[in-house]
């Protein structure tokens, strides 16, 4: 595993980097989606299921924390490629940083990478990384409120997941009331309630990422 320490954004021309990463990915055949959730709603935890479950697809993942390499020590362990970027206390990751932590993964050709970016809900979102593809994640235990309050987000996504639904009996989260809230701001979302713990709704997050990941390939 390779760790990755970035001192300062590495581009301020982010809109064109972000454009020649997604060229590059393109030409690799490697899909990359960009993970957006605020800390603890189980990005770490689905990434993991998804490794597990998603046979014949090769998957990396670059890590973005603040600090520690604790979640790219997990994913490597389940036979993942794992790259760890330390931001030095950025809240987002941008193209040029993304960049960086792709170039490390040379020479395993990759067919989906996952950016697992910094949590929060707020700078990830105004940052385009490069990716092909923008995900969300959102946990019950979150609340159904947080279209409200942080839309751009939702709007910027292309997939939300809402993660932990195993956990809807426990907490005050209406599930329709929140999908209705995001199709408002986004009605082409793709939507995917699921809980990576107890596998519920796992199998049509997994068909989404093998027909995008198959799409990606066949557009180059």
């Amino acid at each position: 595993m390779k760790v990755i320490e970035l001192h300062k954004s590495i581009t301020a021309s982010n809109e064109k980097d972000a454009d020649a990463l997604r060229m590059q990915m393109k030409f690799q055949g490697t899909l990359l989606i960009n993970l957006m959730s605020s800390p603890g709603s189980g990005k770490t935890t689905l990434l993991s299921s998804t490794i597990q479950m998603l046979e014949k697809i090769k998957i990396a993942v670059l890590e973005a924390d603040i600090e520690s390499a604790v979640d790219a020590e997990r994913i490597e362990q389940l036979g993942a490629v794992a790259v760890q970027v330390h931001t030095d206390g950025m809240c987002h990751m941008d193209a040029g940083m993304t960049k960086t932590g792709i170039d490390a993964m040379k020479g395993h050709d990759i067919d989906l990478a996952f950016l697992e970016n910094v949590g929060n809900l707020i700078c990830p979102a105004e940052y385009d990384t490069g990716a092909g593809k923008n995900v969300m994640i959102l946990s019950v235990t979150e609340g159904d409120d947080k279209p409200l309050k942080y839309p751009l987000m939702f709007e910027k996504s292309d997939a939300l997941v809402i993660s932990k639904i195993d956990a809807l009996p426990y907490f005050d989260f209406d599930l329709e009331t929140c999908i209705k809230r995001v199709k408002r701001l986004n009605p082409n979302i793709k939507i995917f309630p699921l809980s990576a713990k107890t596998k519920e709704g796992m199998k049509e997050w997994l068909n989404w990422l093998r027909e995008e990941t198959g799409e990606w390939k066949v557009r180059r």
